[in-house]
């Protein structure tokens, strides 16, 4: 057989459903082999976004996503969405072309070391030079991608090498089960918990796996501990939770952090340098247990005192049994910051006015949406306001980057999401300058018949660095634009386009649009002009610390 034959063999046998990407004149003999095999292809209108799929489908799914590009632009087109998956902890695999590397009669055209190029920003990259070490060559990336911490890997084949003839052989999948955390820092963290006066449980994005979820559920049930959650952690513990304080959008002076400063000790479970620091520690300050799969990274906002390094499931559960007494906890101020937090994400959640407050788009769609409903987010200033004010019940709801917090991402995540739940409800939120840079995947959705609400919040501005550049006391310069009309240009496409005028017209067209198929484009003017209000709340919340 073919090595683009072999190729594909092993790709199934890593149980693969989707390729995302572009083709080129190097991937033919890999794409012929693809056309008789159970993969299916999504053609994409960039390899960004096909790599923003890919890498949305190992977060769902723990399983790495693939996508495909040719050589030299199609290649590098890959590397945000490379690095969105490495700082994000998504398993995902890049298939990238090559000319022929023993005989070429094109010099250097196109040519650029992508290995080399990919070495910062994956956990694995190789050229395959010789095809019998396809088989190997797969199972060993695909090992380490979903190795903890996950993240991206890449393999280029060049073209000669993919028509070359080679026997067939695989590698049978071998389970593995992570080892165990020693048990003197088992017994250590509990001590630390029990002798502890106002401990807090943070829950970040390494903690979501099935299996850590129950066993959070289990410590918390069992202990009373308060907790809270970064970003990329909300939903692992349903949020409706009376013990849950709120999710630390912010890295300091939220209304959460009244009760952050005041704790003695954290529990941090599962989070990491990676994502933006939910809080900052400070020397002589509170003390932190690192509970992951890896020990810490040491860092000047980040240096915990205790690291119980093992799988984090077994570690949770252990530490919730080896607690016997806390007797010397007082929580009640984390009670009364309990109230304040909902009192202050409460506010303007039924304003009327239009355009509409994002504090009021939040709350819409969140009582639109089922709990098991997928809300995709870009990145922008309106991040906050969800990170904040929409209440995650299941893991995995809220779609949002909080590591590389990068732009475009929205709209394919939301197609990868759709494509693995199609009896989910799927929201993409995307700013106007996010979905821009993407758009042309609304051509991709459409092909795909599925069924898609894409909300546009049209600020014709770059909303969160005019939020900074104003909260910095400089002018306002640099950062408005125009914008095609929304509606005529999702209508090209063949998907059903709508601007409301209020914000009742929004709740009425939203709701339309979730109950009926296709894809659907709202165009929602929102007004950012409160958000310095976040700004003034940073100083009142200091009273509460006192």
């Amino acid at each position: 057989m073919k090595a683009s034959d072999l190729l594909v063999k092993a790709l199934e046998n890593e149980q693969v459903e989707y390729i995302f990407g572009i083709p080129g004149e190097e991937n033919l003999d890999f794409l012929d082999s693809l056309r008789h095999s159970s993969i299916q292809l999504i053609l994409t209108r960039h390899e960004q976004g096909a790599g923003f799929m890919a890498a949305t489908y190992g977060r769902l799914t723990g399983k790495p996503g693939v996508c495909l590009s040719t050589l030299g632009p199609g290649a590098t087109n890959l590397v945000t969405a490379a690095a969105y998956a490495q700082l994000g902890g998504m398993p995902m695999m890049m298939i990238t072309g090559q000319k022929p590397i023993k005989k070429s009669k094109q010099g250097q055209f196109q040519i650029v070391d992508i290995v080399q190029m990919m070495k910062p920003l994956t956990k694995y990259t190789r050229q395959i030079v010789n095809a019998s070490s396809i088989p190997s060559a797969i199972r060993e990336t695909f090992r380490l991608a979903m190795e903890e911490r996950p993240g991206a890997v890449h393999i280029e084949l060049p073209e000669d090498i993919a028509s070359e003839e080679v026997s067939e052989r695989l590698f049978e999948l071998v389970d593995y089960k992570r080892p165990d955390a020693d048990e003197l820092a088992i017994a250590q963290a509990a001590k630390m918990i029990e002798h502890a006066r106002m401990p807090l449980l943070l829950i970040g994005a390494g903690a979501n796996r099935k299996s850590t979820q129950k066993a959070l559920s289990y410590f918390i049930e069992t202990t009373g501990i308060r907790f809270f959650s970064t970003q990329m952690g909300k939903g692992v513990v349903d949020e409706r939770h009376p013990q849950f304080l709120g999710t630390a959008a912010l890295s300091d002076h939220d209304f959460l952090h009244c009760a952050i400063a005041r704790a003695d000790l954290i529990v941090n479970v599962g989070h990491d340098i990676m994502e933006k620091p939910p809080f900052i520690m400070e020397e002589g300050g509170k003390q932190v247990i690192h509970v992951n799969f890896f020990p810490n990274q040491v860092d000047d906002v980040y240096f915990p005192q205790l690291n119980v390094v093992g799988d984090i499931s077994t570690s949770v559960q252990k530490i919730a049994e080896c607690i016997e007494d806390n007797s010397n906890w007082d929580l009640s101020y984390f009670n009364k910051i309990k109230k304040e937090v909902d009192t202050h994400l409460s506010k303007y959640s039924a304003d009327q006015r239009f355009p509409i407050l994002p504090q009021r788009v939040v709350k819409i769609i969140r009582e639109q949406m089922p709990d098991n409903s997928i809300v995709t987010l870009d990145n922008g200033v309106y991040k906050i306001w969800f990170a904040r004010n929409y209440p995650c019940y299941q893991p995995n709801t809220l779609l949002l980057d909080n590591a590389l917090a990068t732009m475009g991402a929205g709209l394919p995540s939301a197609i990868a999401a759709k494509l693995i739940n199609p009896d989910k409800k799927v929201i993409a939120v995307c700013g106007d300058g996010g979905f821009m840079m993407n758009s042309q995947e609304m051509e991709t959705a459409v092909r795909l018949k599925l069924n898609l609400v894409v909300i546009i919040l049209n600020d014709s501005a770059f909303g969160m660095i005019k939020w900074k550049q104003q909260g910095s006391g400089f002018d306002n310069f640099g950062l408005d634009y125009n914008n095609p009309d929304f509606v005529q240009y999702a209508n090209s496409y063949g998907a059903n386009a709508y601007r409301p005028n209020s914000c009742d017209e929004f709740i009425s067209i939203l709701t339309t649009c979730l109950n009926n198929d296709g894809v659907h484009l709202i165009d929602l003017a929102v007004d950012y002009s409160l958000n310095h209000s976040i700004l003034n709340d940073q100083l009142k919340q200091k009273t509460c610390i006192l």
